[in-house]
């Protein structure tokens, strides 16, 4: 056995607070490359949030029937219904939109909801009792003084400001996952809590990133905090913010087969390299 252990034996170095994980050769090659080359996204010019918590899905989040409904019985419905994503609609580069919405009754709006939002009032109420049996409601039965939130109102607090957040380009992505599944959102998607998102800065250059085969192997190998099964993966907010990528990186092409090249080339992947990452991805 010890002959065995001598001939096998792998020298590792770790920077203070690093996870302990036992790596070959090629993979602390790669890793350091990346490390070397990249910023972790905790240092971006960005922000990673999770999407809303209505507390109650069944009283904000309405089918496009109930939508139009509501509209009909008071047009100003309207104007805090949006359409809603779930981490189930997300895909690499594209959405399956589910026709679902969701009514964003924000922080503070139970002092005008009743008189400037009659039909969505009169909708809320009818789940009044299961609305005021959340945690964070204010006035909850069995409970002293006043806690969080409003019945009518959304779970944590959700202010405007949030809510503007969503009208910024975004990536979104949903948290259990088995290969990369991110999304540019440009059209202003609420995201419900299973789904995470980033806004900010060079973020067309971020999702081609993320959605690279190569760039999802490396966080996949080295970021993710260990696998789902065999084959999942779990896109941590907290794991994704150490994943280090080049920052100056201006991706010229669409192509996935010339994305993965640009990637590979700005990491200074030698081809035996090139050829490791290739063959875990395929």
């Amino acid at each position: 056995m010890s002959v065995y252990v001598r001939q096998h034996v792998i020298s590792i170095n770790y920077r203070v607070g690093e996870s302990w994980t036992i790596l070959s050769p090629i993979e602390q090659i790669i890793k350091s490359k990346i490390e070397e080359n990249g910023i972790p996204l905790k240092k971006w010019n960005i922000s990673i949030q999770y999407g809303v918590k209505t507390g109650l899905n069944d009283a904000f989040i309405i089918t496009d029937e109930v939508r139009k409904k509501l509209i009909q019985e008071d047009p100003n419905s309207a104007q805090i219904i949006r359409p809603i994503l779930r981490g189930r609609d997300i895909y690499k580069d594209q959405i399956r939109f589910s026709n679902l919405y969701v009514i964003t009754a924000y922080k503070g709006i139970h002092e005008i909801i009743e008189s400037k939002y009659p039909a969505v009032y009169s909708h809320l109420k009818g789940f009044e009792t299961q609305l005021r049996q959340r945690g964070q409601v204010e006035g909850k039965p069995g409970k002293s003084g006043s806690m969080q939130h409003h019945w009518t109102e959304l779970d944590n607090n959700i202010s405007l400001e949030k809510l503007d957040d969503f009208n910024s380009p975004k990536i979104l992505f949903s948290e259990m996952v088995k290969e990369p599944q991110f999304y540019l959102d440009k059209d202003s998607y609420i995201a419900n809590d299973t789904v995470t998102f980033i806004t900010g800065s060079n973020i067309d250059n971020l999702v081609k990133m993320l959605n690279s085969k190569t760039i999802f192997t490396i966080y996949k190998n080295f970021y993710a905090g260990g696998g789902l099964g065999q084959k999942g993966v779990r896109v941590k907010k907290t794991f994704l913010e150490t994943l280090p990528l080049p920052l100056n990186l201006a991706i010229k092409s669409d192509d996935v087969f010339e994305i993965e090249t640009e990637i590979q080339n700005e990491l200074n992947f030698t081809d035996y390299e090139k050829a490791w990452i290739n063959n875990q991805v395929n």
